[in-house]
């Protein structure tokens, strides 16, 4: 009987424990990981976040750039670190297509962490160059259907968001446009308007310069629903092909088991400073739409994710 009641005492002042550390959240600096080089756009949301965070949260936030194995290194770094809201990883979209590029990863993508929140998605535009005879999508599909394998479109490395975004194109169009891979989305642009490739995918952030000097010429967005930066253009599932996204997009997690409050409490965080009007003005001035979403969303759309690009790189039989 009395270890029962030693052993049900010491069980309870656990339970006591977990929320109470919680409540005290955070005890020390915070440590944010961007799994790439600092200046890149999912450096920018973590640094932003950052200084919002350390005003709410009353805790400096710091953001730790560790680039480096395509998001590989960085990502680790926190599946290893402490489950208790000190460390966290800015989720980039290789989070969702490394698991089926990448052959014996050091984490499992969804039992090694802990989602809390989508912080923004940012739809890819399709652009052609302006020699290229199709106006709308569908004259697009007519024109490489009608061309097998002779129609090209440019991308920033094989297997980025942007190179699978035109392989989706190509499995549900039916159709087969051959890919040419850059080392990054700057020179791809380039190869863009100089006619070298006849279309990219590309994030709406670095190819609106272009498309306002009438460098390139637009045809949709990849995202669900039209972008609030150019509403006139209509999203590949309008144009019919039905149920088609493909988007950047950022997200916050922590390591496995990480508590319930905390959790709660970062994301209502992350959620209360994206619904600020300036914040939500300054990430649609960059192409960017922000969101906010509930950890349980968040998780829901992460196992959709690797989902998707496991079929597309089966399919297309994509390797690194």
């Amino acid at each position: 009987m009395i270890h029962r009641r030693i052993a049900l005492a010491g069980a309870l002042l656990v339970l006591a424990a977990g929320p109470a550390a919680a409540q005290g959240y955070p005890v020390k600096p915070v440590r944010v990981v961007v799994p790439f080089a600092a200046g890149g756009s999912t450096d920018i949301i973590g640094r932003t976040l950052a200084v919002r965070l350390t005003e709410s949260l009353g805790q400096t936030v710091v953001v730790d750039n560790r680039a480096g194995g395509g998001t590989v290194i960085g990502t680790e770094i926190v599946a290893r670190s402490a489950p208790d809201g000190h460390t966290l990883l800015v989720v980039p979209a290789p989070f969702t297509i490394n698991p089926s590029l990448l052959p014996k990863l050091p984490y499992d993508p969804l039992n090694d962490f802990t989602p809390i929140t989508l912080i923004n998605t940012t739809p890819l535009v399709v652009v052609v160059n302006p020699s290229v005879p199709a106006r709308s999508v569908k004259e697009l599909i007519a024109l490489a259907r009608a061309k097998p394998g002779v129609l090209n479109f440019g991308s920033s490395g094989t297997g980025g968001s942007n190179h699978l975004a035109g392989e989706l194109f190509n499995a549900m169009a039916g159709v087969k446009m051959v890919h040419v891979p850059y080392k990054g989305n700057a020179p791809a642009l380039t190869d863009l308007v100089g006619g070298h490739v006849d279309l990219v995918f590309n994030g709406l952030t670095s190819a609106y310069p272009l498309l306002k000097a009438g460098k390139i010429r637009p045809l949709a967005v990849t995202s669900s629903k039209r972008s609030g930066v150019l509403p006139e253009l209509p999203t590949l599932d309008e144009e019919g092909l039905k149920g088609f996204e493909a988007v950047a997009w950022n997200g916050l997690a922590g390591p496995a088991r990480l508590p319930k409050e905390v959790v709660d409490r970062l994301s209502a965080e992350v959620a209360r400073i994206l619904g600020n009007a300036e914040m939500r003005e300054r990430l649609r001035a960059e192409g960017s739409d922000p969101v906010g979403s509930s950890p349980q969303a968040f998780a829901t759309f992460l196992r959709d994710e690797i989902a998707k690009w496991k079929k597309v790189i089966t399919t297309a039989k994509v390797k690194p």
